[in-house]
């Protein structure tokens, strides 16, 4: 009688999380469930002009994450399909809102899927409270004051606040 041993089953939910929010927490919340680790990995994006630098990012992320075992909190500038390669991982996990996230998401999981044809993407339809949400509507809520309740946990909102207010030079 032989012994089969599974194999760890990984997935990486890759994203700017500039910043994390109850949307992004949702779908770290379900997808762990799915998974024996799931990696949330932030995007190293140049390109981008995030207002948390890729250290902020995770630490937030680990902070807002720390009663969930199996998630683990990285960071990557590499290809995706690349690091995905590189973690051991099976799965792809991304978050879909509307059609148009559908539309761009679609395109990205088959660049991927020919990149790393070992490597499926799975999407998670948001929770529908959280179909509006987005980062940029949070950033942009944040700057003017506005109330963040039930966007961002609330680790998320005092960094907010306390990142506008020196940016506002103290202003707030």
């Amino acid at each position: 009688m032989s012994l089969q041993i599974r194999e760890e089953r990984i997935a990486i939910y890759p994203g700017t999380f500039d910043p994390v929010t109850m949307g992004h927490m949702d779908i770290i919340r379900r997808a762990a469930k799915q998974f024996d680790r799931l990696i949330v990995a932030v995007l190293n994006n140049l390109s981008k002009n995030p207002l948390f630098s890729v250290e902020e990012r995770t630490d937030l992320l680990r902070q807002v994450t720390a009663d969930i075992p199996n998630v683990e909190i990285d960071s990557f500038r590499d290809l995706l399909a690349n690091y995905v390669r590189q973690k051991n991982a099976q799965v792809i996990v991304r978050g879909i809102r509307t059609i148009t996230d559908f539309d761009y998401e679609l395109q990205i999981a088959s660049i991927n899927h020919k990149l790393n044809p070992d490597a499926e993407t799975i999407f998670m339809m948001t929770n529908p409270k959280y179909s509006y949400l987005s980062s940029s509507v949070v950033k942009e809520l944040a700057h003017f004051g506005g109330d963040m309740m039930d966007l961002v946990t609330p680790e998320v909102e005092q960094a907010m606040k306390l990142k506008f207010n020196r940016m506002n030079g103290g202003a707030k």
